[in-house]
C-alpha cells in the first residue's frame, strides 16, 4: 500500500519554473529521475503533441527536507520554447522513465499559455485555481491540510491531480447516490480507489483532472472560446484581465491573495462580469512570497500566530476573508459564502440530500431554454450539488420565493441579488467529517466559523454556523454598480455538464455575461 507522502514515489518527477507563459517565452522544466533515461512530450489538453524530446539523461538530484515549503531547487533539465502559434490553453507535460515499473514510470507537469492582449477578442478568461492546487498538494511532506503553513510552487503536483484513470464516481469526495443506495458517509469507496492507484488523500479535493478539465472539455465541445490564466497571474500581471468581459472560475477556487481579489473586484467595478461555478470560493486569504513561488496561509490559527498580527498589515492576515481581522468576506463580492453552507453530501453534512438545486425563479434568464419550472430539481442524477458549496442568508417574500437576507451586522450586502435556486447545505464540526478523511484537530469549520464570525461557541452561534444552503444567484457586489456576478455555488457543478439542462444553464451564463451591460 502506498504512503500518503508521494515524494519520489514515481521514477520521474518534474515541475515548471512558472505556472503560465506568453508566446515567445521559454518553459524551464525541472526534472528528477531515478532511471538512466527519460522521454518528454507536450500537448495542449485534448490536442496532439506539439513538442517532444527523448532519451534524455536522468539525474537523481538531492531534494531538500523543506521542499514542501521552500521548493526542490532542482536545476532546469529541459527548456521548451512556447511557439507563437500555440493557442492559449492548459498544456500537459508527460514524462516517461525508461526501464521503470509501469505503474511508476509516468509523471506529469502542467503550464498555461496566456493570450497576448492584442489577441483577446471576445473570449472568456478561465482562471485555473492553482493557488488551491498548491494548498492541497503534499508533495515533499506537508500541505496546508497536513500541518504546513507555507507551500511552494517549486515542486511536482501530487499524483492524480493532473491525470488519472476515468471512473464514474469512485474518485469523488461527494459521489451521487443512486436510488436504493446508502450514502458512503465515511468515504470508504474514495479511499479504496485512491490507495489502489497510489494517490494521496487529498488527490480529488483540487486539481485539473477533478475540476477545470471537465469545464474546458465541455466548453470546447460547445464552441465556447476560452483563454486561460492562473491564480497568481491576477496578482502579478496588471494586464491579466485586460480585454476580457467575462472572467470565470470553476470547481474549487478556495485560496485567493488580496491582490488577486483586488484585480477581479476592479474588473467588475469597471463593467466586466464574473461567473463562479465553484464551491468554497474565495474563503482563505493567502500571501504570495518569493516572487510568487511560495504561498503562505496560517488558516485556522492565523489570528493567533500570523506574524502580521499586531502590525499595520493585519488586513493581510492569512486566514479567513470573513474574519473580523480581515473584514473582507467573500459574500460581499459573490453574494454567498462558506459561512452559510460549506458541505453537501460529505460526511454527516446532508448525507441523503438530493444532490440537486431546487428551482425557484424559473423565469430568470439562467433557465432560458431549459423548460425547468418552480420546484424542479436541477442536476440530481450527477450530484451537481456536492462536496463544498457557498450559500447566503435567506428569507422568503410574499410569494414564497427566496430572497437574500442581510448578512451579519457590520458587513455590506450585495445589491440586486436574485436567488434563483438553492438546496440545504451544512457546516461540519468535530466528529462530523468522514471517518476515513477526518480533518486535523484544529480544522473543524463549524466551531471555527461560529467563534470567528458569531463571536462564541454557544448553542445559538453553533446553530447559525451549522445550517445553511448552496445557492444559484446573480448580484452586484457590495458598493459596486458595475458588472454582474453569477454564483453557482458548488464544486461539483462541472460533473453535470453532460446533462443538457445543466449545460444549458452554463451556456446561458457564459453567453449573457460575455457582453457588457448597456
Amino acid at each position: 500500500m502506498m504512503a500518503d507522502d508521494v515524494t519520489h514515489y514515481d521514477a520521474v518527477e518534474a515541475y515548471c519554473d512558472r505556472l503560465s507563459y506568453l508566446p515567445g517565452d521559454v518553459v524551464g522544466v525541472h526534472v528528477w529521475c531515478s532511471a538512466n533515461k527519460h522521454d518528454i512530450d507536450v500537448r495542449r489538453w485534448g490536442g496532439d503533441v506539439c513538442w517532444s524530446d527523448s532519451g534524455l539523461t536522468g539525474v537523481k538530484h538531492d531534494t531538500p527536507d523543506n521542499a514542501d515549503s521552500h521548493g526542490c531547487a532542482w536545476p532546469v533539465a529541459v527548456s521548451i520554447p512556447v511557439a507563437a502559434d500555440w493557442p492559449s490553453g492548459t498544456y500537459l507535460i508527460t514524462l516517461r522513465a525508461h526501464d521503470a515499473p509501469t505503474d511508476r514510470a509516468t509523471a506529469h507537469a502542467m503550464f498555461v499559455v496566456r493570450a497576448p492582449v492584442a489577441q483577446r477578442n471576445g473570449a472568456a478568461l478561465l482562471v485555473i485555481a492553482t493557488n488551491t492546487y498548491n494548498a492541497y498538494n503534499n508533495w515533499g511532506g506537508r500541505s496546508l491540510y497536513t500541518g504546513g503553513h507555507r507551500v511552494s510552487f517549486d515542486r511536482p503536483f501530487g499524483r492524480g491531480m493532473l491525470v488519472r484513470p476515468h471512473t464514474e464516481r469512485d474518485d469523488r469526495k461527494s459521489p451521487p447516490v443512486h436510488f436504493g443506495e446508502q450514502p458512503d458517509v465515511d468515504g470508504a469507496v474514495y479511499q479504496k480507489f485512491r490507495k489502489h492507484h497510489g494517490y494521496p488523500g487529498y488527490m480529488s479535493s483540487a486539481g485539473w483532472h477533478t475540476y477545470e478539465r471537465r469545464f474546458v472539455e465541455w466548453a470546447e465541445h460547445a464552441g465556447i472560446e476560452l483563454h486561460y490564466a492562473v491564480s497568481s497571474d491576477l496578482a502579478q500581471d496588471p494586464t491579466a484581465l485586460q480585454g476580457y468581459t467575462l472572467v470565470v472560475g470553476a470547481g474549487h477556487d478556495e485560496y485567493w491573495s488580496a491582490a488577486q481579489r483586488d484585480a477581479i473586484e476592479t474588473h467588475v467595478a469597471d463593467g466586466g462580469n464574473y461567473a463562479s461555478f465553484s464551491g468554497n470560493t474565495m474563503f482563505w486569504q493567502v500571501r504570495l512570497e518569493d516572487d510568487g513561488r511560495a504561498m503562505v496561509c496560517h488558516k485556522y490559527s492565523a489570528y493567533e500566530v500570523d506574524p502580521v498580527m499586531g502590525t499595520t498589515a493585519e488586513g493581510t492576515m492569512s486566514g479567513m476573508f470573513g474574519d473580523p481581522v480581515v473584514k473582507r468576506p467573500e459574500w460581499t463580492f459573490l453574494g454567498a459564502g462558506s459561512a452559510f453552507g460549506l458541505y453537501n453530501r460529505f460526511g454527516l453534512a446532508t448525507p441523503r440530500g438530493s444532490g440537486a438545486f431546487t428551482v425557484y425563479r424559473h423565469e430568470h434568464w439562467m433557465f432560458e431554454g431549459t423548460g425547468l419550472r418552480y420546484g424542479d430539481l436541477l442536476g440530481r442524477d450527477d450530484g451537481v450539488v456536492g462536496y463544498e458549496t457557498v450559500g447566503c442568508r435567506l428569507a422568503f417574500d410574499d410569494h414564497q420565493l427566496p430572497i437574500a437576507a442581510p448578512f451579519p451586522a457590520g458587513y455590506a450586502t450585495p445589491s440586486q441579488t436574485e436567488v434563483v435556486a438553492f438546496t440545504p447545505s451544512s457546516n461540519l464540526g468535530e466528529g462530523d467529517y468522514p471517518a476515513s478523511i477526518a480533518a486535523l484537530g484544529d480544522q473543524c469549520d463549524l466551531e471555527f466559523i461560529a467563534e470567528r464570525i458569531y463571536g462564541n461557541l454557544d448553542r445559538d452561534s453553533l446553530a447559525r454556523a451549522r445550517y445553511g444552503n448552496a445557492v444559484m444567484l446573480t448580484c452586484k457586489p457590495a458598493g459596486n454598480e458595475g458588472g454582474t456576478v453569477a454564483t453557482i455555488g458548488t464544486t461539483d457543478w462541472v460533473y453535470g455538464l453532460n446533462d443538457p439542462l445543466v449545460a444549458q444553464v452554463t451556456t446561458n451564463v457564459m453567453r449573457r455575461l460575455s457582453s457588457r451591460a448597456d
